[in-house]
This record gives structure tokens, sequence and C-alpha cells, in this order.
């Protein structure tokens, strides 16, 4: 695996946190600040949390890539068909 950068804010490096998403210059996941959001954490307070080290930005950039990611893996996630 190489490094690869995925958006503006986030890149994966397998030298750091073993390849997963993380955001540029840190090792902050990306899949942690996702869990913050979805648990109804203020934008803000993700960021004070991760001591400025992020940006609002670089969270919606997150989202937007969660977000089309889910909308081409959308089957890989039913739990049961539907008639």
């Amino acid at each position: 695996m190489k490094s690869q950068i995925i958006g503006r804010y986030i890149v994966t490096d397998p030298k750091i946190c073993h390849g997963k998403p993380t955001f540029r210059g840190t090792r902050i996941m990306v899949a942690d600040v996702l869990e913050q959001v979805a648990e109804g954490l203020a934008w803000e307070s993700i960021i004070e949390g991760w001591h400025d080290s992020i940006s609002k930005e670089a969270i919606a950039e997150a989202l937007q890539l969660a977000s089309q990611a889910f909308l081409s893996h959308v089957g890989e996630f039913a739990l049961e068909p539907t008639v």
C-alpha cells in the first residue's frame, strides 16, 4: 500500500495508523471523528477536543467522502432484502 491523498484534508499512509485514513499532518483517524459526529457532538467541540488539529472544512470533507462511499456501496449494507 502506498501513501494516498484522498482529499484536501484526508490522507492515507501505511506508516501512520496502519494506513487508515487520517487528517493530513495528524494521527487523528477520520473514522474517530465521524463517530463523534454520529454521536451528535458539535463540530466545535470535536475540534476543541482534538486541540484544534482539524478544522470544520476537514470534518465537512470527511462527511462528504463518507456520503459518497456509502452511496457507492449501499447494497453492501443491506441487512436483508425487501420484497
